[in-house]
C-alpha cells in the first residue's frame, strides 16, 4: 500500500502545524491543475509556471508564492519516493523578492539617542505603569542600541542578560542568527533596576512567572511595540515604525563599520539582508516609504 503524503511528511519529519499547511496548499494546487485540466501527477515545467503565475495574478506577495512551491516540490519529492515518477519540476523554482527596503526619513544617530534619553519612565505615578514605562525604556534602549526586532525581543531570556560581563546574548529566530553584543554603560543601570525593582511587580499582575525578559500574557508582542512606537512619536514626530528605527541604525552602521561587521552585528544570514540597507538609490526609498508609510 502506498504511503499517503501527509504520512511521507510525518516521515521527512514536519511539524504537525507544517503538515496541515501543506495538506491545504496541496488541495489548491490540485483544484488549479483539474480547472486547467492537467494531471497533477504529470504536470511539467512549463504547466507548473502557469501555476506560479496564476498566485502572482492573485496579488500573492513573492513569500507567499514560494511557500506554495515549496509545498508543490515536496509533493513532487513524494512521488519520486512513491516510484511515480522520476523527476521534479519544482526544483529550483523561486520567484525573486523586491529589494527595495522602506528606508525614507531615516533618524540620525542623535535623534535615536534621543529617543532613549527623552523616554520619561520615572515620573509615572501608578506602581505598574511605571513597571511598563521601566519595561519600556529598557526596550527602546535595545532597539536603538543594538537594533532588536519583534521577534528577538520576545525571546529574550533573564539568562541572555550578561550585566557583570556588560553584553547580551542575543537569541538567532528562524530568520537570524544569534549573537553576542555590548551594552552600554547606562543600559546596564536601567536593566539592574528592571530586573530586579519592576519586572516582579509586572510579573505578579499578569500572574506569569517565567524566565522571559520581558514577561508578557499574550503571544503577541507587537502589543508592547505598538505602546512604544505611540510613546517615541511623541518625542520625535518623524518615528514611523520599528522596521523604521532599525533601518536608521543599520544605516548607521554601515557608516561606522564595513559591511560584515553590521552583518554579524545585525544576526542577517545572508549579506544580501544587509546590503539592502546601503543607501544607492535614495529617490526610489523615498517613494516607497510615502507608499508605505505616508505622513500626511
Amino acid at each position: 500500500m502506498m504511503m499517503s503524503f501527509k504520512a511521507y511528511l510525518e516521515k521527512q519529519r514536519h511539524r504537525t502545524t507544517s503538515i496541515k499547511a501543506y495538506l491545504w496548499k496541496l488541495k489548491d494546487y490540485k483544484n488549479w491543475c483539474t480547472q486547467k485540466g492537467y494531471d497533477t501527477q504529470l504536470l511539467d515545467y512549463k504547466a507548473l509556471m502557469q501555476y506560479v503565475k496564476y498566485l502572482q495574478a492573485k496579488n500573492w506577495r513573492a513569500e507567499s508564492v514560494n511557500n506554495q512551491i515549496r509545498c508543490v516540490q515536496y509533493y513532487y519529492d513524494y512521488l519520486i519516493e512513491s516510484n511515480i515518477r522520476v523527476d521534479n519540476p519544482a526544483t529550483g523554482l523561486k520567484v525573486k523578492r523586491s529589494r527595495t527596503k522602506v528606508m525614507a526619513n531615516l533618524l540620525t544617530y542623535e535623534e535615536l539617542e534621543d529617543l532613549y534619553y527623552s523616554f520619561e519612565s520615572d515620573h509615572v505615578t501608578d506602581k505598574y505603569f511605571k513597571a511598563t514605562a521601566k519595561r519600556n525604556k529598557v526596550i527602546t534602549g535595545l532597539i536603538v542600541y543594538q537594533c532588536l526586532n519583534t521577534a528577538t525581543l520576545a525571546k529574550l531570556q533573564l539568562e541572555d542578560v550578561q550585566l557583570h560581563k556588560g553584553k547580551i546574548d542575543v537569541p538567532g529566530t528562524t530568520k537570524s542568527n544569534p549573537r553576542t553584543l555590548p551594552l552600554q554603560s547606562w543600559q546596564i543601570i536601567e536593566l539592574m533596576e528592571y530586573i530586579e525593582r519592576y519586572r516582579p511587580k509586572i510579573q505578579k499582575r499578569i500572574k506569569l512567572y517565567n524566565d522571559t525578559l520581558f514577561p508578557l500574557n499574550t503571544p503577541q508582542f507587537n502589543m508592547i511595540q505598538r505602546s512604544i512606537i505611540k510613546k517615541l512619536k511623541t518625542v520625535n514626530h518623524k518615528v514611523v515604525s520599528l522596521q523604521q528605527l532599525r533601518a536608521s541604525v543599520i544605516t548607521y552602521w554601515l557608516g561606522k563599520y564595513n559591511i560584515r561587521e553590521v552583518q554579524q552585528m545585525c544576526g542577517h544570514k545572508y549579506i544580501g539582508s544587509t546590503e539592502r540597507y546601503q543607501q544607492d538609490n535614495l529617490e526610489n526609498l523615498h517613494k516607497a516609504i510615502q507608499k508605505f508609510h505616508p505622513l500626511g
